[in-house]
Parts: structure tokens; C-alpha cells; sequence
């Protein structure tokens, strides 16, 4: 069950990520600008953060079997709806619906957390973000090669194809669950806000999320338009190949919890932070283009893919470890704001790469690792004045 769960996080978060390869292509398709073509990278993580806060809250409310095999049933219409849209507005408008509704990932996490025994929660949590990490790559790679071959349709409207096979999956294999409170909606969308302003703890982990991957998605929402670009001259499918390279981090998540559950979340932050830090500096040389200029590339996302997905892990224990009937209301709190910074990560990544080229996406890189840092050394302060 742990693993069809991991497949389902993968397919799921997938359909977040595999507009990222396929927006120059995109932009020929449909005749527009490259850099208004990457916006449907942010229209997916604007609608994640929107379906974070407006659904996985549910999850608390609702059985999951219902709840799961329906969200993936609606995914796939608007990933149908994207593959067939005529024009950027409508592609837009499906990007948002698609990233709405795909937020299973955060609804399985809570139920995962509850399955296993306190002491295995890192172990499961790194085995559900190792599948969405592998579902990240995997669509990214694949939608390169498919936008490559048929067009930029074809990777929306396999998505969609996939999103109704886990749908029916998922009805037919999980089990019957009870609802872990009765509350009204709209008390349900008001308790993470409850939770980010009584919960200490909550709000630091919200807050590193939000930087680091605000710094990821400022990389991956931009890299495409360096390697098509007059810089390397590559198609989408090496940007999909460039995430391929990065399985690595499917490896290193489940031993991220692992450490986890020994020494506590705070030193895994620490290292991911410094690790981006260090990432940026790498990712710079890539402006120099040619093998050099590639392997730079291909080191650098490593290492900040790595941490980001490391540092996931110990802000997701930390939360976990707050309450255990409110799972999904802490996640609810938590993925939101970690999208928002997504977003805008992603959006001023295509901005500064417009601006000041591949050097600005780098420095953006290093200032939002910073901000986490800094967070992070004024809470070991107060620790050790206290």
C-alpha cells in the first residue's frame, strides 16, 4: 500500500512539474513570447497553493477513498482540457484548474503519517516524497521527449490518460477510512490559520519551505529558457533529460528521514540551507555554456534539488509532530505556503532571467537561501541563550 501511495504522490505532483519543460515549445506552438509562455508553470503552482488551502483541509472531513479517486478524476479533465485549449488564456485557465485539484500528495502525507508507528514517520514520509520526487522527474523527462516528438499537447493529454487510471486504482485499492472531525468547511479553512498563529514551530517551518523552494522553482521555472536558448541551443527534451540526471534525490529523501528520526529536523535544515547556498554559486557557471558550462548545470540542480526535498522532510516531522488529529489542517498550513513561495519563486525567477540573465536567477537562489538562514540562526540563538 506504502508504494501504490508513493506512485500516486508521484503522478499526482508530476502534473505540477512537467509544464516546466515543455513552455518554449509552448511558446512556438502557440506564437507567443518564451517568457510569458513560462507562466503556465506559475498558473500550476498558483492553483496548487489555492487547492492546498480549499481541499486538502478535506482530508480531515472526508474518507480518503472518495476524496482521492475524485481529485485524480477531475485532474485528469482539466489536463484533457489543457492538452485541446486553443490559446494561451485557456491553457492558462486549465494550468490553474489542473493544479487545484491535483493536490493528492498533500492529502496522502497526513494519512501515511497516521498508518505507521510514530518512530517510522520519517522512514514513510521520505518513502511518499521519494515517489513524488520520482514523479517530478519522471514527468519531466518524459514530457521533454513526448513535446519533442508530438507537440506540446501530448504531455497533458497523457497526464490526463494517467490521472484517471489512479483513480480508478485508488477506488478499487484503498480502504475504508472514518472522517477525523466533523467540523463545518469553513471552520476547516479557517483552522490553519489558527494553527500558523498559535504554533511557533509551524510557522518556522512554513517559512523555510517557502524560501528554499521559492529558490527551486526560480531555477526550474527558468532553466528551460537558458538551455533552448542562443546560450546552449538545446531543445525542451534536454531539459527533461537535465532532470533525469537528478534520480539522485529519490535515494536521499528516505535517508533524510531516516536521520530524521535520530538527531531531530533542525541539523537536516541547516545543511539544506548551505547546501542551496552553495548551489547557487555552482549554477553561475553555467553561463559559460559548453561542457563546462553544462556540468555546472547538472551539478548544481543536483545539489539544490537534494536539499530541497532533504529539507522538506524535517519541516514535514516537524509539523507532523505537533498534533496528531490535525494532520491535514498543519499540512494544509504548511504546503501553502510552501506553493506561494513556489510561486513566487518561479515568477520572479523568469523576471530576473529577463532582467539580468541566468546570473540574476542565481543571486535570486542565494538571497531566498539566505532568508531561511537567517531565520534558522535566530532560532538556534534563542535556543542556546534560553
Amino acid at each position: 500500500m506504502l508504494w501504490l501511495l508513493a506512485v500516486a504522490c508521484g503522478v499526482a505532483v508530476g502534473n505540477v512539474y512537467f509544464p516546466q519543460t515543455v513552455t518554449p515549445l509552448v511558446a512556438e506552438g502557440l506564437r507567443m513570447a518564451p517568457d510569458r509562455a513560462a507562466l503556465v508553470v506559475t498558473a500550476a503552482q498558483i492553483g496548487y497553493a489555492c487547492g492546498i488551502f480549499l481541499l486538502v483541509p478535506l482530508g480531515d472531513r472526508v474518507p480518503y477513498r472518495p476524496l482521492i479517486a475524485t481529485l485524480f478524476a477531475v485532474t485528469g479533465l482539466g489536463l484533457a482540457t489543457a492538452g485541446f485549449a486553443p490559446s494561451f488564456g485557456p491553457l492558462f485557465a486549465a494550468g490553474v484548474a489542473v493544479g487545484v485539484t491535483t493536490v493528492i500528495a498533500p492529502i496522502i502525507g497526513p494519512m501515511v503519517a497516521g498508518m505507521v508507528a510514530p518512530d517510522q514517520r520519517g522512514a514513510a514520509s521520505g518513502t511518499m516524497l521519494a515517489g513524488s520526487v520520482g514523479g517530478m522527474l519522471l514527468a519531466r523527462t518524459v514530457s521533454g521527449v513526448l513535446g519533442e516528438w508530438l507537440g506540446w499537447r501530448a504531455p497533458y493529454l497523457v497526464a490526463s490518460g494517467l490521472a484517471f487510471v489512479m483513480a480508478v486504482a485508488l477506488w478499487r485499492a484503498l480502504p475504508r477510512t472514518e472522517p477525523h472531525t466533523r467540523q463545518s468547511y469553513p471552520d476547516l479553512l479557517l483552522e490553519p490559520l489558527r494553527l500558523l498563529r498559535s504554533e511557533p514551530e509551524l510557522r518556522r517551518s512554513c517559512w523555510y519551505q517557502a524560501m528554499i523552494f521559492g529558490a527551486f522553482s526560480a531555477v526550474w521555472g527558468s532553466v528551460a529558457l537558458l538551455l533552448t536558448g542562443p546560450t546552449y541551443g538545446y531543445g525542451a527534451q534536454a531539459v527533461g533529460l537535465l532532470a533525469l540526471v537528478n534520480a539522485a534525490t529519490m535515494i536521499a529523501t528516505p535517508l533524510a528521514g531516516r536521520v530524521v528520526d535520530r538527531r531531530g529536523p533542525d541539523p537536516v535544515n541547516l545543511v539544506c540551507m548551505l547546501a542551496v547556498v552553495g548551489s547557487a554559486a555552482v549554477l553561475a557557471a553555467g553561463t559559460a555554456g559548453g561542457v563546462g558550462g553544462l556540468v555546472a548545470l547538472v551539478v548544481g540542480t543536483l545539489v539544490l534539488d537534494v536539499a530541497m526535498q532533504c529539507g522538506m522532510v524535517a519541516n514535514s516531522i516537524r509539523m507532523y509532530a505537533l498534533s496528531d488529529t490535525h494532520r491535514g489542517r498543519l499540512n494544509t498550513a504548511y504546503m501553502t505556503c510552501g506553493y506561494l513561495g513556489g510561486a513566487v519563486g518561479s515568477w520572479l525567477g523568469v523576471r530576473a532571467y529577463t532582467l539580468f540573465g541566468w546570473r540574476g536567477v542565481c543571486a535570486l537562489v542565494a538571497l531566498m537561501a539566505f532568508a531561511a538562514l537567517a531565520r534558522h540562526l535566530v532560532r538556534q540563538r534563542v535556543d542556546i541563550s534560553g
